[in-house]
């Protein structure tokens, strides 16, 4: 799936889940160190696991950040909105 970020540095994520896991991740623009570090850390982790610790997270003085993207794109994927 490509989402597409609102409100953040990076522009799109592509995210893949398999069985419930996140298979993949990768963002586009944005921090590249940062944020390729995220993707190696939830690869593998359970779908539910890694909403839960990346939503809700804040960049700054900005409402979202790219972990909360990725969360809001994990969610749309659960809810079969893809």
């Amino acid at each position: 799936m490509k989402y597409q970020t609102k409100g953040t540095c990076s522009t799109s994520i592509d995210v893949e889940v398999e069985d419930g896991k996140v298979k993949y991740v990768e963002f586009f623009g944005g921090c590249n160190g940062n944020l390729k570090g995220i993707a190696s850390l939830v690869t593998g982790m359970p779908v539910d696991e890694a909403i839960s610790k990346l939503k809700g997270i804040r960049c700054g003085f900005k409402s979202t950040s790219c972990p909360d993207q990725l969360a809001l794109a994990l969610e749309q994927i659960k809810k079969g909105n893809c």
